[in-house]
């Protein structure tokens, strides 16, 4: 799988190595506790995972986590799932956010952006005090340690502080964007059951106002747990009767009280995607992810106060829960709300611009499309405050390093990271004090054990296998919500490798210690026994200006046979003749493999993504193998509902 000595694409210079925060934490750690001080991230690496307790001990000195009760010990049972980090310590998420406010008063914690792409700053003490204000406020509605406040909201500065207020009374926050339509809201909240909902009248995306009170008024009728609602003007219109003014709630100068809750308390519900049946309401704690993400965002993407963190996310997606995370490490974080390609495809360049952004995350999908649109981000605009930029949502293409390299800086960190919404977390990816290979991950990250591994359980090495973590990460899911005896949640990771967490995706770990993602592996293609990941398949053909987009499916029929379609959504003005028919095939044989040619190429009126924009193979799959639309797929999962329809009726006639 790799190449014996392929030359890194970016390399740190040794005086960036020796800036990084991960570099400063090493030579403590071996100080203070035993860590290698030789060796680079991989010796501290292999320290974290070997010695898992005293690493975790160290990453809570090293940030100075606040212990308002001393924890026994930092791992109680170590045992997955099931595993019981810091037992006997309290603290609080929110008071670790809002802690930057005691010395950067009058600094920007939040830039927001709209689509007129001009930065309008909320301060740390603004922050701190509507926080304050609001938390109080919850309290005197009633919302105790444990329940359940839902936003329905846009990226907005409104909804940071609605998840700092509800982490700051011990509540357990849950969102969704408001592009979201009421069926798929309901399949998320009504799980729940909250007691709080906060929502706007609409949004802005695209040029265009979005009125969303229809859905609030259905949202409010069929969640009759909810005891208020609150409601914020976005485009202007009064509050619905009975509804309270965030104005109102957020005016008091109040200093915020943070419950001490125990490390393990709830702090959030996330959603699976939810292609299948009703998306896992997945449970983090607020000191699972407050140790998890201090890492995460101090050590690997090395944020610290003088930073601006800007990821183009929703409220729908753990990445928006990621990048409010920024405030952990002081940071300013950049709120984007609006289209990723208003009024240009080079939309999120103006904004990291605009807000000076040191580190800009976005999807591989978006710099796809910018390479195909002829977008220059460095030609165009002033980037030099931009030190990384991240990918994530899907594998990022080799030919995106190379575009990225080119059009923006040679001497750019690019941080291709993939994890999950199970862990609100990165597996693999950043690390600022290793080279960067074209098509690869950087590394696994600390206290992670990620391997490769065949169906037998044994680790790989340059050879494709199934994505393991083998020891515990503290932002693990506590449980799925309505899942008393625990079974849902063994099932969807841990029925394959006994106590060990089965991902579901393609991985290589090279022999150089970065890591190649090759797609979901339950849409793994499989022709001849020779296995390929759907994102190999989409790298290449997607380079052909006339692809727009496209869907691979393996299909394994009755007869022992395998039917692999390969569906294609055209750019405009382009045609699927004889001549485009052999370019695919030539593209895909000569790049990948004569096995992986499809056996059809089918035009399609377009590739369905879920909610938070992943194409979706496996209900596709299902409904080509003839299972029922309402059984192969949640349709409130769906971006295009209409376009399953087509993949349906194509179903019937191959029957």
């Amino acid at each position: 799988m790799s190449t014996v000595n392929p030359q890194p694409l970016w390399q740190p210079d040794p005086e960036r190595i020796a800036q990084a925060r991960v570099s400063k934490f090493q030579a403590w750690a071996a100080e203070s506790h035993g860590a290698p001080a030789e060796g680079g991230y991989a010796a501290l690496h292999r320290w974290s995972v070997d010695e898992l307790d005293t690493f975790w001990k160290a990453v809570t000195e090293w940030f100075d986590v606040r212990f308002s009760t001393p924890y026994a010990r930092v791992l109680g049972d170590r045992s997955m799932p099931g595993a019981e980090w810091f037992p006997g310590a309290a603290l609080n998420y929110a008071e670790h956010a809002l802690r930057a406010a005691a010395t950067r008063a009058e600094e920007p914690a939040l830039l927001y952006v709209d689509e007129s792409h001009q930065p309008s700053p909320v301060t740390w003490s603004e922050l701190r005090r509507q926080v304050g204000s609001l938390a109080a406020e919850l309290r005197a509605l009633g919302v105790r340690p444990g329940d359940r406040v839902s936003g329905y909201l846009p990226n907005i500065p409104q909804a940071v502080v609605a998840l700092l207020a509800t982490a700051a009374v011990g509540g357990v926050w849950t969102s969704c964007a408001p592009d979201f339509g009421a069926r798929s809201v309901l399949d998320r909240f009504q799980q729940v059951e909250p007691v709080v909902l906060f929502t706007v009248d609409g949004y802005r995306y695209g040029g265009k106002e979005h009125d969303r009170r229809d859905t609030v008024a259905e949202l409010r009728r069929e969640l009759p747990t909810l005891r208020a609602v609150v409601h914020i003007p976005l485009l202007g219109t009064e509050a619905p009767e009975g509804a309270l003014e965030w104005s109102a709630l957020t005016a008091a100068d109040e200093e915020p009280v943070f419950d001490q809750v125990p490390f393990d308390h709830p702090l959030w519900v996330l959603y699976s995607s939810g292609t299948t049946g009703l998306p896992k309401a997945i449970v983090q704690s607020q000191g699972g992810i407050l140790v998890e993400h201090l890492k995460q965002l101090g050590l690997h993407c090395d944020l610290g106060p003088e930073d601006r963190f800007f990821w183009y996310t929703s409220t729908g997606w753990m990445m928006w829960n990621f990048l409010v995370s920024g405030l952990l490490t002081g940071t300013t974080i950049v709120l984007y709300d609006g289209s990723p390609g208003y009024p240009d495809t080079g939309a999120q360049w103006r904004v990291a611009e605009r807000t000076g952004a040191t580190l800009y995350g976005t999807s591989a999908a978006y710099v796809m499309a910018c390479r195909k649109a002829d977008v220059h981000p460095a030609r165009d605009f002033d980037l030099t405050k931009v030190q990384c930029v991240a990918t994530t949502g899907s594998p990022l293409p080799p030919d995106g390093f190379r575009w990225l390299h080119d059009e923006v800086r040679d001497d750019l960190w690019i941080a291709s990271v993939s994890g999950g919404t199970d862990v609100c977390s990165c597996f693999a990816g950043a690390v600022p004090t290793l080279p960067v290979y074209v098509g690869e991950l950087q590394a696994p990250s600390l206290g992670t054990d990620l391997q490769s591994w065949d169906p037998s359980g044994k680790p790989l090495v340059d050879e494709v296998g199934e994505l393991v973590v083998t020891n515990p990460m503290p932002s693990m899911p506590i449980y799925f919500w309505n899942d008393p005896d625990g079974s849902r949640y063994h099932d969807s990771y841990f029925d394959t490798y006994p106590a060990v967490w089965r991902h579901g995706d393609w991985i290589t770990v090279t022999s150089r210690g970065s890591v190649v993602i090759h797609g979901r592996s339950d849409s793994t293609l499989n022709r001849q026994g020779v296995r390929m990941g759907s994102a190999d398949i989409y790298e290449a053909v997607e380079r052909l200006p006339e692809i727009k987009e496209s869907l691979v499916i393996g299909i394994e029929q009755p007869d022992g046979g395998y039917w692999m379609p390969l569906f294609v959504h055209l750019a405009p003005g382009a045609v699927l003749d004889e001549t485009l028919l052999s370019r695919i095939k030539q593209t895909i044989r000569e790049q990948l493999s004569p096995r992986h040619v499809p056996d059809e190429i089918i035009e399609v009126p377009g590739v369905p993504h879920t909610l938070t924009g992943k194409r979706i193979e496996v209900p596709v799959k299902r409904l080509l193998q003839g299972t029922p639309l309402e059984k192969a797929v949640n349709p409130g999962s769906i971006d295009n509902l209409d376009l399953l329809h087509f993949y349906e009726q194509l179903a019937r006639k191959r029957a």
